[in-house]
């Protein structure tokens, strides 16, 4: 029998019909002493504990209409903070590089026109670059040309030519001895306004008679390489950059001492200055090969800059990288089509060769010291160079070692 209170709580449902959808919370039901933490949930005459289970509440509540709150999108404040530096940082260096570049641009010196002679070689596949260290003293006061023996001889005249091509198949650098025995072509003589005919001369000569134009001319003619690129620099600014970078280590196998360069330095590890680094790239009295000897060394050493120059510690630093591509820019001539850009390209392609990604090479020679009515020569190997030049026309793979296969009959002169 149905109790009547059941009947008017339940609605004439019996017990097994489950708890009464409508009815409230019964105010005068004792709590469950077994209860978890629900009875602490603050809607009650209890306050909500503290500690764990109230910070996971709080993080799992709606923070907005995305969705729950979670606790690992609250980042900490000094995380926040940190990013905002780095990004403010990296704006600087991005507004700092781009004033930097601009400044660089407009303060390149292109004065060389690789078209001034007709008759050019075609194009041929990769990209070639000359590049020439001169002996001018621009920008050097007497005292400097005294101190760092840059004094003697008249004209102007080149110290080191280098050839350098990249390719699909990395980096070949070619010294070109400036004592090279070669045909300088045809021209006009701007002393006498009279044509002259092409002759045999040193590869020195032609820039000498008519400075980079004649000299990029002469290398073509007797390469059968276009030029593409010309980059010369003089004393000063080589001396410069050197010292603009902290010096640049160099390990020597043997002392050099040379009155005529001012070079004196021992055997070992050493940081040669501008001065010394100078000095050490001119001399050539102590080598055994001359000014093939000299060639080696001044590559040796330009890819060593290169690399150097490229560090981390230079390339980030202000206070280093604007006083060494100022120190630089100062006496850089380039050829008039030549942008900063390339100008890049060509250091990276330098900077390659000191990592083992390129060759080193000097154009294979078949005799030194050949004496000649224009003094001591270096004579080329006809069949070797050709193949040499061929191969870095048609940018393929280059075999030739560069080693000389001839004799020595005599010192070469200046």
């Amino acid at each position: 029998m149905t109790d009547p209170l059941d009947q008017r709580a339940g609605g004439g449902r019996g017990l097994s019909a489950g708890p009464d959808p409508y009815a409230g919370p019964d105010p005068y039901a004792d709590p469950d002493p077994y209860a978890g933490p629900e009875l602490y949930d603050g809607q009650g005459p209890y306050p909500a504990p503290e500690g764990a289970a109230a910070r996971e509440r709080f993080a799992e509540r709606p923070s907005s209409h995305y969705g729950p709150r979670r606790a690992h999108a609250r980042q900490p404040k000094k995380r926040r903070k940190l990013r905002r530096t780095v990004l403010v940082l990296l704006a600087a260096v991005a507004v700092a590089a781009g004033g930097t570049y601009g400044w660089a641009e407009t303060r390149l010196n292109r004065d060389v026109d690789l078209g001034a002679y007709a008759d050019r070689p075609p194009p041929g596949e990769g990209t070639n670059y000359l590049l020439v260290g001169s002996d001018s003293r621009d920008g050097l006061s007497q005292d400097d040309v005294k101190d760092l023996h840059a004094g003697g001889g008249g004209g102007r005249r080149t110290d080191s030519m280098m050839l350098l091509h990249t390719g699909a198949h990395g980096t070949s650098m070619v010294s070109l001895p400036r004592d090279s025995w070669i045909t300088v072509p045809g021209r006009l003589d701007t002393s006498t306004g009279k044509t002259r005919r092409p002759e045999r001369d040193k590869l020195n000569a032609s820039f000498a008679y008519g400075g980079p134009e004649l000299l990029v001319h002469t290398v073509e003619k007797n390469t059968g390489l276009r030029i593409d690129h010309y980059a010369e620099i003089g004393f000063a600014g080589f001396v410069n950059i050197v010292d603009a970078i902290g010096g640049v280590r160099m390990c020597l196998d043997r002392d050099i001492k040379d009155e005529k360069s001012g070079a004196d330095l021992r055997k070992g590890c050493h940081t040669l200055n501008g001065k010394q680094a100078l000095a050490f790239v001119r001399q050539r009295h102590q080598e055994k090969e001359g000014d093939l000897g000299r060639s080696k060394n001044q590559q040796k050493f330009l890819s060593t800059l290169a690399h150097q120059a490229a560090r981390p510690g230079t390339l980030f630093d202000p206070r280093e990288i604007g006083p060494a591509m100022e120190a630089g820019l100062d006496t850089l001539v380039v050829d008039k089509d030549m942008s900063l850009r390339d100008l890049g390209r060509m250091f990276r392609a330098v900077q390659s060769v000191a990592g083992g990604q390129g060759r080193q090479l000097n154009v294979p020679v078949s005799g030194i010291g050949v004496p000649t009515p224009k003094g001591n020569v270096l004579k080329w190997d006809a069949r070797r160079s050709a193949r040499l030049f061929d191969d870095l026309r048609h940018d393929r793979p280059v075999t030739e070692t560069g080693k000389t296969t001839g004799k020595t009959t005599g010192k070469t002169t200046r």
